[in-house]
């Protein structure tokens, strides 16, 4: 874990809502997937979590959500400003030798962080199926990051505006996907369906966070025998089961 002040080389609309920041810094090179670091936005006191969505030649993607002022504050930020980071922080997505596929559930902005997982199991030469569910066709991303890699998405929206019509699980269905080894990225409903659905692979968790490094005990998930976790140090990543919902 490192704290330091990342150069922006990039920073665009991506979706509705949605940016895509390119940021030069050093935790690029520490970072695995499904991690995330702490950004200290100007002005504002707490640090927002945002998941480490790519990596390469020390340079760090991210994929954010305007969701209140902090985000909405580094929409207007440009190339060559500052952005303090702590990280790489958190349990990421483990990249197993003994599994030949994987299915990669990715819903909204839960799907950033799939990029590079995808990328590190097709390294691995694992085959690799992606299905993404948005609420509708202007809320899509992405899509071309994974066809990049040669992966066709399976894609649906909750008003059928793009793909199929209905959950990530509805095109999983749609598009006949049997892997059972899964890894899920996405909104708590999503979640809890794919938790009831696969009992094999892991799944990362989204939570309002106050200092990413387990001290403040602001991110309390519990398990079946009550033990408290804290979706900052002990995840986000948890195997399929494990969290209570």
């Amino acid at each position: 874990m490192k704290e330091q002040n990342a150069i922006i080389l990039s920073n665009t609309l991506i979706a509705r809502d949605v940016w895509k920041m390119e940021l030069k810094t050093e935790i690029a090179d520490l970072a695995r997937p499904g991690q995330f670091v702490e950004i200290a936005v100007p002005g504002f006191f707490l640090r927002r979590p945002i998941s480490v969505s790519d990596t390469g030649k020390g340079v760090l993607t991210i994929v954010y959500k305007v969701m209140g002022n902090g985000t909405d504050v580094m929409t207007g930020m440009h190339p060559g400003e500052e952005l303090n980071l702590l990280g790489p922080l958190g349990q990421g997505f483990p990249v197993l030798e003994d599994k030949e596929a994987v299915l990669l559930l990715g819903g909204g902005v839960g799907v950033p962080p799939l990029l590079k997982t995808a990328k590190e199991y097709l390294a691995k030469g694992k085959k690799v199926d992606v299905a993404l569910g948005f609420n509708n066709a202007a809320d899509v991303f992405y899509l071309d990051a994974f066809e990049q890699l040669g992966i066709e998405p399976a894609v649906a929206t909750m008003d059928g505006s793009a793909g199929v019509k209905g959950t990530v699980l509805d095109a999983v269905a749609a598009r006949g996907i049997e892997t059972a080894f899964v890894m899920a990225c996405g909104p708590l409903p999503m979640l809890k369906a794919i938790n009831q659905k696969y009992t094999d692979g892991y799944i990362s968790l989204e939570s309002r966070m106050g200092c990413g490094i387990g001290v403040c005990m602001g991110c309390i998930v519990h398990d079946a025998k009550g033990t408290a976790l804290r979706v900052c140090k002990n995840g986000p990543v948890f195997p399929i089961g494990r969290v209570v919902f």
